[in-house]
């Protein structure tokens, strides 16, 4: 089997499908994708793996959580000894694997397996330490080995490039909510602070990176639709200065802060009276008027970065994430550098970072 493997929130298989098909389109690289509803992940089979990983990088990808290189399908496992045929499926000798990840899709279906996962990585390290596969303790400069359980019976194996995917298992950062935090859209901005920013994956990232240096105590910073302040909350927590900009009442402990000015207006005509540093915005709005708003914020140069979500609709979501994107880019009218993705803590939506270029 060849191809990529790519997880992502249940339910948005179909929209992860389309991603992969339309990118690999592009690229001019044949191949076909293979979904099933709520089960957490998606296939793209093609002839030309490598064309294909290079083509689809992971931190261009939206829909993905997670993306890997397959291997094999191995089904009809005799649980008897599930061992056996995954070593007969190995790249041949004498390849070796920095990590192993035992998983299971993130799916109501396949939670069920995660004592199987936990129980079988335990037996398979010792058995790939003993054939010489894999290295004795984590290694990130070696290819990392996933073995991803859909069924007792049912399993894929795939590769992960550490420079090249998420370092997370299934790709979901495990953040908590702070007792005081407002509300739990905070976890939203801050996964999207730790996944987002950064052009290199954890643990190479030096003082200079863009997330060092794109937040730093004093910066100014508006929210748009900012009540009851679970943005604004995290964004004082970095020390930036921030116009809250909402009809709503915010928690009172976030206008404790001494950081927070708030404005009871509206985030869809408000304007800085000065450029600032940052502009987040989560307002529940249809994408196309919140694309269109985004844009109007950096032609007019009122903030050199900016965190936004996209509400999207119930179908064509692939489609609308598109139109979207390409109409705030055209309307942005200035060199942007643009991220998006489905967090683990966005529902029916995405999250943008953009900066200017």
């Amino acid at each position: 089997m060849s191809g990529l493997l790519c997880y992502c929130r249940a339910g948005f298989e179909p929209e992860l499908a389309a991603e992969l098909t339309g990118r690999a389109a592009e690229a001019g690289i044949a191949g076909y994708a293979r979904a099933e509803r709520n089960s957490g992940y998606a296939c793209f089979l093609s002839d030309d793996a490598e064309a294909l990983s290079r083509a689809l990088p992971w931190r261009g990808l939206i829909f993905a959580r997670q993306k890997l290189r397959l291997l094999a399908e191995l089904r009809a496992l005799d649980p008897r000894d599930r061992i056996t045929p995954l070593l007969h499926a190995l790249p041949p000798a004498p390849a070796r694997f920095g990590a192993l990840q035992v998983e299971h899709p993130d799916s109501d279906d396949a939670k069920p397996l995660s004592g199987l996962a936990r129980a079988f990585g335990n037996a398979l390290r010792p058995a790939l330490r003993k054939a010489g596969r894999l290295s004795a303790t984590d290694d990130p400069a070696l290819p990392r080995l996933h073995v991803c359980f859909t069924a007792g019976d049912h399993a894929f194996l795939a590769l992960a490039d550490p420079a090249d995917s998420s370092d997370w298992p299934l790709g979901i950062p495990r953040l908590r909510l702070h007792a005081d935090a407002p509300s739990r859209s905070a976890l939203k901005l801050e996964e999207a602070l730790l996944t987002l920013l950064d052009a290199e994956p954890r643990g190479t990232r030096g003082e200079g990176s863009e997330s060092a240096s794109a937040l730093r105590p004093g910066m100014r910073a508006a929210d748009l639709g900012a009540a009851p302040g679970g943005w604004t909350w995290v964004l004082t927590r970095h020390g930036l200065r921030v116009s809250a900009i909402d009809n709503g009442p915010l928690r009172q402990h976030v206008l404790d802060t001494g950081l927070v000015e708030h404005l009871r207006a509206d985030g869809f005509h408000w304007q800085p009276p000065a450029p600032l540093d940052w502009m987040v915005c989560d307002m529940v709005e249809q994408p196309r008027r919140v694309a269109e708003r985004m844009a109007t914020w950096f032609r007019e140069g009122w903030c050199r970065h900016a965190i936004f979500n996209l509400k999207l609709p119930m179908k064509k979501r692939w489609d609308e994430t598109r139109l979207c994107l390409d109409l705030f880019a055209a309307q942005a009218e200035k060199p942007l550098r643009v991220r998006a993705r489905q967090l683990y803590h966005d529902r029916e939506e995405i999250t943008v970072h953009a900066t200017v270029a």
